[in-house]
């Protein structure tokens, strides 16, 4: 027998847009001081569970969303998308099926090809009502800097890059869509945005270091 989630609540919790904006700002930099912290804190071997995925969403988007640290218990729309998510029944368990598979491929493939998945099968999943997208790209980043072994230090993470130009995002993120609907894994658009993102990163950390320019 399948028993119902929990309620999940729903609505605003901001009282007007300057509110939302002051407090997505708020919660983007704790967002990121949690992720530094989980990489430099993180145990070789630890897997990753869905509770690292709910608090991440938590952090996101906490007195903004009433939602926050609870997967969806209803249907959701993406307007401007061909993708239409699946029922809510199945979210949890698509979240599991997910993070085995990082958890599997975790030392066989790359970490920009673990950090790709993550980025397009969370999005694909849409498993909250509220701060899928920022949720996806801070797990991606997180899963990029656990493999890694470090999180660069640098001024811009990949997600505040995305964030400032989001047309090639959206672009990988249909590709990766497309291949899907074709019953194939291809987040290969996807891994060559983030290659190109982690390169910047590397080179703007190379210019602090040395106050010259690294060519791409």
């Amino acid at each position: 027998m399948s028993i119902r989630p929990p309620f999940v609540p729903r609505g605003v919790a901001y009282r007007d847009d300057e509110e939302k904006l002051r407090l997505e700002t708020r919660n983007g930099v704790i967002q990121a001081e949690f992720i530094f912290h989980k990489a430099a804190s993180w145990r070789q071997g630890e897997p990753l569970d869905a509770e690292l995925l709910l608090e991440l969403q938590r952090l996101a988007v906490n007195q903004i969303y009433r939602c926050a640290g609870h997967f969806r218990d209803g249907k959701v729309t993406l307007e401007g998308s061909q993708h239409e998510p699946p029922e809510f029944e199945k979210v949890p368990g698509l979240v599991e099926q997910m993070l085995t598979h990082l958890n599997e491929r975790w030392h066989v493939d790359p970490a920009t090809e673990l950090s790709a998945y993550a980025m397009w099968r969370l999005n694909w999943i849409h498993p909250f009502f509220g701060g899928n997208g920022r949720t996806a790209r801070a797990f991606s980043y997180l899963v990029l800097c656990l493999r890694l072994g470090f999180a660069p230090p640098i001024e811009k993470t990949i997600p505040e890059l995305i964030v400032e130009e989001r047309n090639p995002y959206y672009d990988a993120l249909s590709a990766a869509d497309e291949a899907w609907r074709q019953d194939k894994l291809d987040v290969s658009k996807m891994e060559s945005l983030i290659s190109s993102l982690l390169a910047q990163q590397l080179a703007a950390l190379h210019f602090r270091a040395t106050g010259k320019p690294m060519h791409l």
